[in-house]
């Protein structure tokens, strides 16, 4: 499915964007790659020295204004700091790049629920709530750009983390259809694998994984942010991975699930 556009129109990634996680990883990535291309940047991450560090380091190399936020989304406080800077008529966000998240590998079988509700309230609750608050704020003004950091653990068994993104992938894509009538483009991002401090954070042990198997955080963003621009509503980066999620969808189940198995022995 593609988002409805005039053939050689302008990108649509234009004017401001705010990228919640956008001091580290993934989020840095996009960071930089919008500033590349223009974008002044609103920034939110929980850290205020972070952001003040990230901040210097984006203006100076590209010459954008770059604004930031603190704010810690499992809180009620910083999801509505957020949800109010999403709807600003002064200084409107053209790009929302929705990426706030945390590894969850433990156990299911438990009745320590505390871990499990925190990923769910941050990576489900929280990625809802303001993707729906921008989406209703670019509805009104007719255009603008949604983009959710799903992965492709969403695809497959892999505990409750792939239970959250399976949730986020598929609200995303009817997030897409219900507002793409009004000139808003809501795109899925299904990565893989990627060298960013969230896997060491969350525990899991990259030798279980083949080298082949993990790319660099501007690469995906790079396969991502171009297929914005061909209007795509749902982006897998690489051809590797685009291959891995069509067998993860269509193989015999018993042998995605015999695979998936494996990988999380890889999982403290």
């Amino acid at each position: 499915m593609r988002f409805s556009k005039d053939k050689g129109a302008a990108s649509p990634l234009k004017g401001r964007a705010l990228i919640t996680g956008g001091t580290s990883g993934i989020g840095r990535a996009f960071a930089d790659a919008l500033a590349a291309r223009g974008l002044d940047l609103v920034l939110v991450a929980r850290s205020s020295e972070r952001l003040e560090s990230t901040r210097n380091a984006i203006e100076s190399q590209y010459g954008v204004a770059c604004e930031v936020l603190a704010a810690d989304l499992l809180e009620a406080d910083g999801v509505a700091a957020v949800s109010e800077r999403l709807d600003s008529d002064s200084s409107p966000i053209e790009v929302f790049v929705n990426n706030a998240g945390q590894g969850f590998y433990g156990t299911l079988a438990s009745r320590d629920f505390e871990p499990m509700s925190a990923a769910i309230d941050l990576m489900a609750t929280t990625v809802v709530k303001l993707g729906g608050a921008a989406a209703q704020t670019m509805q009104r003004r007719g255009h603008g750009v949604i983009v959710n950091t799903c992965s492709i653990s969403a695809l497959v068994p892999m505990g409750l983390y792939s239970g959250i993104k399976a949730l986020v992938k598929t609200w995303s894509l009817s997030l897409a259809i219900e507002v793409a009538g009004a000139g808003v483009q809501v795109v899925a991002f299904m990565p893989g694998w990627v060298h960013t401090e969230f896997h060491k954070r969350a525990g899991v042990e990259r030798s279980n994984l083949p080298g082949f198997m993990w790319l660099e955080a501007d690469r995906v963003v790079h396969d991502c942010l171009a297929d914005v621009d061909r209007g795509k509503v749902y982006s897998v980066p690489s051809k590797r991975f685009k291959v891995i999620a069509a067998l993860a969808e269509h193989a015999p189940k018993k042998a995605v699930w015999a695979v998936t198995a494996k990988i999380n022995k890889g999982r403290n």
